[in-house]
């Protein structure tokens, strides 16, 4: 079991007096067998409520409501958590599962259907002709196949730091060679659905030797359906295996819906001061 300390602070700085509109934060980690939370705590400035809910993909969402105006908003979480998945590739899949390609029962499938339909569907020959890169062959472990495909971008696209919001498409991240976590599981996921394998993308923590030292982000990777273990995680980022080293804090079916912090705000400003520090570290 390990023990991490995740600190998370995004602030803006506006440059007048500005009334904040209603905010949603995804940032507080997923619980489960896996993953416990033993503390944690939330401060926002200025004056709000905050009300917690869960969503539709079972993620704990914060609403923050303001009760005046301000020139700043801060947003400071601090949690600290402990880790079990420290043995990742302790699975066994189903034994129809085993190989690819396979088919999920017809009870399962009803209910990963939206996991399997395409964000991008006008892009369908693109991955196409990208899948035929990796070799797929007639028949490959399932397990490979998508170690596979996740190391091949991890070798082969350029990792870079995106501050813009949105995902790329996934020609956009071919073309240009290169992309943000979030572009990596993207196309990941993209290619996951349109083998029938059912996927999702997932927004959290990483800890890593960086993320010490306060230069860290926010991390995206992917999860799997496989039958057996359930969802697994696949960092394309880094081609590995998620374990206890990664922290989840919300999923959905596509991946510009979970930022970690979205709002707005109503005033004669144009673009405010953004400040995001976000340390990881081992206790």
């Amino acid at each position: 079991m390990k023990r991490i300390e995740v600190t998370h602070l995004t602030e803006y700085q506006f440059a007048h007096v500005v009334t904040l509109k209603s905010h949603r934060l995804l940032i507080r980690p997923r619980e489960g067998h896996d993953i416990r939370i033993q503390s944690s705590s939330l401060e926002i400035f200025p004056a709000h409520e905050v009300r917690w809910a869960r969503d539709v993909f079972n993620n704990s969402v914060a609403t923050v409501n303001f009760k005046e105006p301000a020139d700043r908003l801060s947003i400071f979480s601090r949690v600290i958590i402990e880790h079990y998945d420290e043995a990742p590739l302790d699975f066994i899949v189903e034994e129809y599962a085993v190989n690819y390609p396979f088919r999920y029962p017809p009870t399962e499938e009803t209910d990963l259907l939206p996991y399997l339909k395409p964000n991008f569907p006008k892009q369908r020959e693109i991955i196409k002709d990208w899948l035929k890169k990796i070799d797929i062959g007639t028949s490959i472990e399932t397990y490979v196949l998508l170690q596979r495909m996740s190391k091949w971008l991890n070798a082969n696209i350029n990792y870079t730091i995106r501050e813009e919001a949105g995902v790329q498409s996934p020609s956009m991240t071919l073309d240009s060679n290169s992309g943000s976590c979030r572009d990596y599981a993207t196309l990941f996921i993209e290619a996951c659905r349109q083998l029938g394998l059912a996927s999702r993308f997932v927004s959290g923590y990483v800890l890593a030797p960086s993320t010490e030292y306060g230069n860290a982000s926010t991390h995206a990777w992917a999860e799997v359906f496989l039958p057996g273990p359930g969802w697994k995680g696949f960092d394309p980022t880094s081609g590995e295996l998620t374990g206890s080293h990664h922290i989840a804090t919300a999923v959905s079916r596509h991946p510009e819906t979970v930022p970690p912090v979205s709002g707005s705000f109503v005033g004669n400003e144009q673009q405010p001061r953004l400040t995001v520090n976000v340390q990881v570290t081992a206790v």
